[in-house]
């Protein structure tokens, strides 16, 4: 499903037909992805719809049960430890040593790419210059903020020189600020021309960060372009987002009819969607329904996500 229109090299990720079943559970089914050098490509989908298994098997960690997969023209089937050696992963949760410093955790994770001692210190100073942590350098990582720990974790994944970067919710528990320095070191990356594959559970982060983004669901990809691409296929320009109040939204249905070109029914909020939102805003007024709340806004990759698996993305 995956457009390769504009690849002009091989790509670095390309699974056709992959599939994973774990027993008698499908957690993908047949999906076709192509990922370019120097990409940043995207993942995203609602719990259970098999984006953290395609990303495992992108990682060589869990074995293909059917498909293709090719990471760098190999096949990860059988050149699963090369393939190791090349890409950079940052897992969901730390996996730090948190008795160890900074400097101690970068110089270990070296060894085991066997890297020398010198190598290993050259590439943990550069590293830790690169993640800003110069302060930290000596402190022990139990004693770091949240941010700071997901920043030693990107500076570990890049103690190899990966040519592929694995990121899995790369900013989850982190507050706004924190996120805000992680994207400008993936940014900064990115013009390096590494190749970056990301899932979150962020809508913004996503429209920020990736090229090109696939939705998945049930373990299929239901939508593939970049986030600007996926809005303006899939839902009008603009959202007028309306609140009558807890248990009444659903109930305002009826009155709304032919406003807007669709409507979105949330638990807190109702969702006009409709190339004018202001159009829409007037002919409530005009009908006299008069919402606790009303927002006019430009149509985001969120509005997407629900249109395509009618479900937020945390759940």
């Amino acid at each position: 499903m995956c457009d390769t229109a504009g690849m002009t090299s091989r790509p670095v990720v390309s699974a056709r037909a992959l599939v994973k079943r774990f027993g008698g559970f499908t957690a993908v089914d047949g999906i076709d992805v192509q990922i370019a050098p120097g990409e940043a490509f995207g993942f995203l989908g609602p719990n259970g719809a098999g984006k953290t298994s395609t990303m495992r098997m992108i990682g060589c960690v869990s074995p293909v049960t059917d498909g293709e997969l090719r990471i760098f023209g190999l096949d990860a089937a059988t050149n699963g430890r090369t393939i190791r050696g090349r890409i950079g992963v940052v897992p969901q949760l730390d996996q730090l040593d948190s008795e160890l410093t900074v400097v101690e955790n970068l110089l270990i994770y070296g060894r085991y790419f066997d890297l020398s001692r010198a190598q290993c210190r050259a590439k943990a100073d550069e590293l830790i210059d690169f993640v800003q942590l110069d302060e930290k350098r000596m402190s022990k990582v139990d004693s770091l903020s949240g941010g700071q720990k997901r920043r030693v974790s990107i500076a570990r994944s890049l103690v190899n020189d990966p040519e592929l970067l694995l990121l899995d919710e790369p900013t989850t528990g982190l507050d706004p600020q924190a996120r805000h320095v992680l994207w400008d070191r993936l940014y900064q990356l990115k013009e390096r021309g590494a190749t970056q594959v990301i899932t979150t559970h962020f809508m913004d982060e996503a429209e920020q960060l990736c090229d090109r983004l696939v939705v998945m669901d049930g373990g299929l990809i239901v939508a593939e372009g970049s986030p600007q691409s996926l809005i303006r296929e899939h839902v009008r320009r603009e959202v007028l987002e309306v609140r009558f109040g807890y248990g009444r939204n659903q109930e305002q249905l009826p009155a709304l009819d032919g406003v807007g070109s669709r409507i979105e029914v949330l638990p807190d909020r109702l969702l006009i969607y409709d190339d004018d939102g202001e159009a829409a805003l007037s002919e409530l007024h005009r009908r006299e329904i008069v919402p606790d709340s009303a927002l006019v806004r430009r149509s985001s990759l969120e509005d997407v996500f629900l249109k395509l698996t009618g479900r937020t993305l945390v759940e």
